[in-house]
């Protein structure tokens, strides 16, 4: 096998990130919620229309503030799609929520909305809609499931940030939404992630749970004279190094969305014909989405092509990757889940699903040899 010479990501760096870090330090502040903070907090409330933004150390830990916020409590169940990081999931059940596994669609790879009428039940507490490779979910179908039982709605828009549809921005829909910074994500400080709040009843319990669960966000507002532990909660806030980092590249979000916009037009455009006749399949976006660029995939015919054409690229020095392994085949799942469920699309597209090299600085002759090199093979 050759040496890998185009990795499947690499982080990008735009240009101010180490100058805002050394203001960081030069200030004398870098623990949470310093200025830097407080800038990618206003920042990405302005962008989501979002009551409140506040940054997390994790997507992951951005869901957990949800279960906590929502009251997830044992019994109660959640519903998820069964094509996605473990994370979705996890953050309810470590509150004790059991998972209702709902399949994809076959184009999308988003939660299928026209299974919740089968899947809602008595003690449905949330859904969570993952919007997978930044295509929006059919927001309005999850809505209107949800509505009429009182359900809550939790977007993991960990792939999604930017992304739009009919119009609307991706992680505006729920009650929550939550984002991902990790080093994978198109803006990135490396580790972290943020819990979008649209519905501002969650706004004050929210800084509370991120405080360890102490009112200690009103003291330092003035609103309390000393603070002390009022609720459940933890300890959920990045450095402001890491905030420091985060807004050099939440400035140069268009720069970077651009770069990214043309890496994956060029490969959707150039490798059509090569699917077609390949009896693969592109990416599919619905009319009315805007999509961040976050993710290329191809579809191959069977597991045998995928693991072929993978081991193809590498040979060649190109890192391609699958994705999610579907959560309801989980050891995990077989523990905790309501009843046993069957997800026969996710299962197949886990076998079928290889993703292609897609970052900021992916230079137009490292596209061209990604490009030639998947034509190479006909599976």
């Amino acid at each position: 096998m050759s040496e890998i010479d185009i990795p499947f990501n690499r982080p990008a760096l735009v240009g101010d990130e180490l100058r805002y870090m050394r203001e960081a330090i030069a200030a004398g502040r870098i623990s949470g919620d310093g200025q830097f903070s407080r800038r990618c907090h206003a920042l990405l409330a302005a962008e989501l229309g979002a009551a409140r933004v506040l940054l997390t150390t994790s997507c992951t830990h951005a869901l957990e503030m949800s279960a906590l916020l929502l009251d997830i409590a044992p019994g109660d169940e959640v519903i998820v799609p069964s094509f996605t990081f473990v994370s979705t999931i996890n953050a309810f059940a470590l509150r004790g929520a059991q998972p209702v596994f709902a399949d994809i669609r076959p184009d999308t790879l988003n939660l299928d909305e026209a299974q919740l009428p089968h899947l809602v039940g008595p003690r449905t507490k949330a859904i969570v809609a993952v919007h997978y490779a930044g295509v929006g979910c059919d927001m309005d179908a999850i809505l209107a499931a949800a509505a009429p039982r009182g359900i809550a709605v939790v977007e993991d828009n960990a792939h999604g940030l930017f992304g739009k549809r009919g119009g609307r921005k991706l992680g505006s829909f729920g009650c929550l939404s939550t984002l991902s910074f990790h080093e994978t994500k198109n803006v990135t400080c490396g580790e972290g992630g943020a819990l979008v709040i649209n519905d501002p009843r969650y706004v004050e319990r929210a800084e509370i749970v991120r405080e360890k669960g102490t009112n200690r966000s009103q003291f330092f507002r003035g609103m309390v004279d000393k603070y002390t532990w009022v609720d459940v909660g933890s300890s959920y806030l990045p450095s402001d190094l890491l905030a420091a980092y985060l807004l050099a590249q939440l400035e140069a979000r268009e720069r970077i969305q651009a770069a990214r916009r043309r890496i994956w037009e060029r490969y959707d455009r150039e490798l059509a014909d090569w699917a077609a006749a390949s009896g693969a399949r592109l990416p599919v976006v619905p009319p009315g989405c805007e999509h961040p660029s976050h993710i290329f995939y191809l579809l191959l015919p069977s597991l045998a092509a995928r693991q072929a054409l993978i081991a193809h690229l590498a040979s060649r020095g190109i890192l391609a990757v699958f994705h999610y392994v579907p959560l309801h085949l989980s050891e995990q799942a077989r523990k905790l889940a309501v009843r046993p469920q069957d997800c026969p699309v996710a299962a197949d597209v886990s076998d079928r699903l290889v993703r292609l090299p897609l970052f900021y600085d992916l230079t137009p002759a490292e596209q061209s040899r990604v490009i030639d090199a998947v034509r190479e093979l006909r599976p």
